[in-house]
């Protein structure tokens, strides 16, 4: 890692070595090596009960904080599916569990079968895994390597992963220590908390974006990442702040009404933390979270070299042990450049090991308390098993921030899944079976193995799967109703990002002949059986659930069964199948004007000069609607790698191509408007055929309604974002 030295540098860091004397944040980011880590619970196959929970002190509240959020007002209520509020009043002691407790040799040999074929057909190059239950660590384990060059192998207690979204997991802890302090409220505008550079504009909305809906991922943002979320180049990071005002997101509907999961909402929680406390965003979590829990190797910071106008990065002793990310090729794995999300800290850039990944379940178990420490109230601790936002009842919701899911054998659990370009994470607590779950992987192929193996873990010991699945509750007439194609609410809703968002962001919903739903999203394809609660679908092979929406009856959207977005239906002239007819098509209308062009014979070529004009606009057209298809083909193609997507957005070739396309669709207006003047031509002689007017009129009409198709889906702004 290198750095820049000067004089202000060498004063700064004698200053901030000299406050670490008194517990600051350098303490545990900055210090290199990093302090010893606390004693760890040792693996035990015998658990131990919870630790009593310890009320949670409240800081007393200044009186310039206090001035500062007292004009606070509550948000009018809406007419939205919210469950009711999510703090409640009253907290229970945990109750002790009747469960048998996972056999520490037996849950070893079934994750080792488990992960061991994981990595051999995803390719994956490495993976760790921590598991806790009633307070012991079960087990944690590192597999692979982190490192090919110098085949570091993956250790649980040193080796640093991305976790990604699991960082909006401290963020929310911290949001709810200031709430329940009294210095923020909840039901707040976040406009009340921010500097005003950063507030949100109403963009014509009525009610205001407020804590609880950034929180639930329901304020109403559209969802934008292409050449912002992650930087290749570390001094193309930028501060929280500016981040958050050049790359604000289009309100595009109501606070508090659908789900769809948010980065910028997140961060945006963030800075109002920031703005309220005082503290930059790194040293707040590590402060109140990090440094109280005994997390020595989890840090916010990235592992770049020093910027006098960024946080202080990663110290090199944790830098040196972190994971690097691969991709797998057809010549092996290949070593990624890493990924920067400093710019977007509280929704993204946290680095951890299994180990204190094990301590941050453990906390999260024990209602807030570890070693003695009380890092949030019992309180909050509830507020992350309860429900706070659900759009219909059966549909997985937001519980204060943490995902609400459903686990085999009918429990409920919460947690948090997390992906960067190369990593994969998943955190699962399973409140009822005191057990804690978290797995990650550092290759970008790897996403299964995170996603399913806490679920796999739970039904292997807890419930196991009955040996034929349940049948569908819905005929095969019934489950049709429900066909057609979805679009996710988690996306850009302009520009060239809106179009590719339209592209990849469909499900398509089928019915099979035994009465069941097959959702194709994201290329996997998902069987969920009906059951005798409409619009309610189970999963066959997990237990996920499906809720659809009906709209006079016939359904309208699903809520995704993750909780992360909501999925509306799309009418017949957005559908991608009559977009795609119609390019293909319109590819073979254009090769048919061109090759008519080179061999139209001279009896055929007779025309008045009218006609000629229009013959030579259409076959401009025609070539610029093959050059604009072959454009888009090549970013296709090179879009099989995301990260050409993400750090080299917006593409030359997707660029090229909507200008092309853009002034094709312009020519193909004004040849519609010479179309009369066609048809009348001169005499005969002097004049197309009846058979060749045809021929011009149909290819005319064809390239107007491509144009119109694009422009609805947003190709035809090569200046939009």
């Amino acid at each position: 890692m290198t750095s820049r030295v000067s004089l202000a540098a060498a004063f700064s860091a004698a200053f901030i070595a000299l406050c670490s004397l008194f517990g600051s944040e350098a303490l545990a980011q900055d210090a290199s090596p990093p302090p010893a880590a606390p004693a760890e619970p040792v693996l035990n196959t015998t658990p131990r009960p919870y630790n009593s929970l310890r009320p949670r002190r409240v800081r007393p509240r200044p009186a310039a904080a206090a001035s500062a959020v007292a004009i606070a007002a509550a948000r009018p209520a809406a007419a939205a599916p919210v469950a009711p509020a999510a703090t409640p009043a009253a907290v229970p002691p945990p109750v002790q569990t009747a469960h048998a407790p996972l056999p520490g040799p037996e849950l070893e040999a079934f994750v080792d079968g488990v992960v061991r074929r994981a990595m051999s057909r995803d390719h994956i190059a490495g993976v760790t895994i921590s598991v806790v239950q009633n307070g012991q660590v079960v087990l944690k384990k590192g597999y692979g390597f982190a490192n090919l060059g110098q085949r570091r192998p993956v250790d649980p207690d040193k080796t640093l992963f991305r976790v990604a979204s699991i960082s909006k997991t401290f963020t929310w802890i911290a949001l709810m220590n200031e709430i329940e302090s009294g210095r923020m409220r909840l039901e707040g505008p976040v406009n009340v908390y921010l500097p005003q550079p950063l507030q949100v504009k109403d963009q014509g909305k009525k009610t205001p974006v407020r804590l609880k809906d950034l929180m639930t991922h329901t304020a109403g943002f559209e969802d934008r990442s292409l050449g912002q979320l992650f930087e290749r180049d570390p001094n193309r990071v930028r501060p929280l702040n500016d981040y958050l005002r050049q790359e604000r997101p289009n309100r595009v509907r109501e606070p508090g009404l659908l789900p769809s999961y948010s980065n910028y909402g997140a961060a945006l929680a963030g800075a109002a933390l920031v703005n309220v406390t005082g503290k930059p965003f790194e040293q707040l979590v590590s402060e109140e979270i990090i440094l109280p829990a005994g997390m020595s190797h989890t840090t916010f910071r990235e592992a770049r070299p020093w910027n006098d106008r960024l946080p202080a990065p990663m110290n090199e002793a944790l830098a040196a042990e972190l994971s690097d990310g691969f991709s797998w090729t057809p010549m092996g794995w290949k070593t990624q450049p890493r990924e920067f999300m400093g710019q977007v800290a509280p929704a993204a850039s946290a680095s951890s090991t299994a180990g204190d990944m094990a301590r941050y379940m453990t906390l999260l178990l024990n209602g807030g308390t570890i070693d003695g420490k009380t890092v949030f109230s019992p309180k909050t601790a509830l507020a992350f098993r309860t429900p706070m936002y659900r759009p219909a009842p059966e549909a997985a919701g937001w519980n204060a921030g943490f995902q609400d899911m459903a686990l085999p054998g009918n429990r409920r659990g919460f947690g948090h899944g997390g992906a960067t370009l190369y990593f994969h994470s998943n955190l699962v607590i399973a409140p009822d079976l005191g057990l804690g779950i978290f797995v990650s992987v550092n290759t970008d192929s790897g996403a299964n193995l995170p996603a399913s193996l806490p679920s796999t873990i739970i039904e292997h010991f807890y419930a196991p799967a009955p040996a034929v699945p349940a049948a569908s509750a819905l005929s095969y007439d019934e489950a049709r109703a429900y066909e057609g194609d979805y679009l996710t609410t988690r996306r850009a809703y302009g520009g060239l990002e809106g179009f590719t968002n339209r592209i990849v962001g469909r499900a398509t919903v089928r019915a099979t002949p035994d009465g069941r739903l097959a959702i194709l999203d994201g290329g996997v394809s998902t069987l969920f059986n009906g059951t005798d609660r409409p619009g309610v679908f189970k999963a066959v092979d997990s237990a996920l659930t499906l809720v659809f929406d009906a709209n006079g009856g016939r359904p309208s959207r699903f809520y995704a069964a993750r909780g992360w977005s909501t999925y509306e239906r799309v009418g017949f002239f957005r559908s991608a199948g009559l977009l795609g007819w119609t390019a293909v098509i319109a590819g073979l209308a254009s090769v048919a004007a061109l090759l008519g062009v080179m061999f139209r014979n001279r009896r055929e070529a007779r025309q008045t000069p009218v006609q000629a004009r229009a013959s030579q606009m259409q076959t401009m057209q025609a070539v610029l609607w093959l050059i604009s298809a072959s454009c888009m083909g090549v970013f296709s193609v090179k879009a099989a790698d995301q990260t050409n997507v993400f750090f080299g957005w917006p593409s030359g070739w997707l660029l090229s191509g909507s200008a092309c396309a853009l002034v094709a669709s312009v020519l193909s207006l004004l040849t519609l408007g010479v179309l009369p003047m066609v048809w009348r031509g001169g005499r005969r002689v002097d004049s197309w055929s009846s058979g060749r007017k045809v021929a011009f009129t149909f290819t005319a009409l064809l390239f107007v309604f491509l144009g119109v198709l694009l422009g609805m889906w947003g190709y035809l702004l090569p200046w939009g974002r």
